[in-house]
């Protein structure tokens, strides 16, 4: 969506108005902030004259596709303390019954309900990148009381995942690396962590960090044992 407008889920029992009255020349008082109450999307899904839409959405939720039926709106989304704001819902259900009817609301008026699906489901990306870069890179943990240098540092972090990506990407491409497997869940796809200990291993194993000279015939480690560990030092730094 257009950086100004935002998408979200939203009760089915959330009270939603028709937007307020214009007001009349020379009338007194304060502008009225709603209209008349509207009926929830609850009382919505079950109207048996509710006119519904079908369509199939690619990658919804671990599904390749996903027969979905939706109906939209307008309204004006208003709580007691919070200014009103004019909102497009939409309501989803599944015509197999396979999963919970969901409502969500954009704020962008001329947004079509696919786009809103569609925004919202990539809000997934978003939300894992937050979850990786706080697990492995820190993130929201730093130990600063300066606000000028949270400003920098998390940036910092963030441009540091983007770099670790596009490394790893480029090493994919040049010599696709193993992923560790477990019995209950294959990957198909390096995550994060597999991303940044590939990067940890390539810089590790350059010419730029041996300290000594090059001797082939003196073996201190096994080579397999000493690959085994740096492996495990990878993942585990």
């Amino acid at each position: 969506p257009h950086p100004l407008h935002w998408v979200s889920r939203l009760r089915m029992d959330a009270a939603l108005y028709e937007p307020a009255a214009l007001r009349e020349p020379g009338q007194m008082g304060r502008p009225r902030l709603k209209g008349k109450r509207l009926p929830t999307l609850e009382n919505v899904l079950n109207d048996a004259q509710t006119l519904w839409e079908s369509a199939v959405l690619e990658r919804w939720y671990g599904h390749t596709e996903r027969q979905l039926q939706f109906c939209t709106g307008t309204a004006v989304w208003y709580h007691t303390g919070k200014p009103a704001v004019p909102i497009r819902w939409v309501l989803v259900r599944d015509p197999k019954g396979q999963f919970d009817p969901q409502a969500f609301l954009c704020t962008d008026l001329a947004a079509t309900p696919i786009n809103v699906l569609m925004w919202f489901r990539q809000r997934w990306q978003v939300e894992v990148t937050f979850e990786e870069a706080r697990a492995h890179l820190g993130v929201e943990t730093q130990r600063q009381w300066s606000d000028q240098a949270i400003l920098r540092t998390t940036p910092a972090l963030f441009g540091l995942f983007s770099l670790v990506t596009l490394f790893a990407h480029a090493l994919q491409m040049q010599k696709p690396f193993s992923l560790p497997q477990t019995a209950w869940y294959s990957k198909s796809l390096p995550t994060f962590i597999d991303a940044l200990a590939a990067v940890r291993c390539f810089l590790w194993s350059a010419r730029l960090f041996e300290m000594s000279t090059q001797n082939d015939t003196v073996q201190k480690v096994p080579p397999e044992i000493l690959q085994l560990w740096t492996d495990l030092l990878c993942y585990a730094a």
